[in-house]
């Protein structure tokens, strides 16, 4: 799963955002996710990457940012996926 992938499962199942208003270009605000929901997409990035975060991480504007954010820390895209 890649971190695109990864924020669109979250929406879906979180915050009952359908997937394709997640692109990359959208704001986090224009799709739905506030402050509380970012903080526990980062919890579940965490558990399921076992990537612990680091405190002092960027607050993302848009989708693009919080996906350059998650690959930087390890979440790669993966083929086939």
């Amino acid at each position: 799963m890649n971190s695109l992938d990864l924020i669109r499962d979250f929406a879906k199942n979180h915050g009952n955002i359908a997937p394709e208003t997640v692109v990359p270009e959208a704001t986090l605000a224009d799709i739905g996710i506030d402050s509380l929901m970012l903080l526990e997409l980062l919890f579940d990035f965490e558990e399921k990457t076992g990537i612990t975060l680091p405190k002092d991480l960027p607050n993302p504007t848009t989708v693009q940012d919080l996906v350059t954010q998650l690959d930087r820390l390890g979440l790669q895209p993966t083929s086939g996926s």
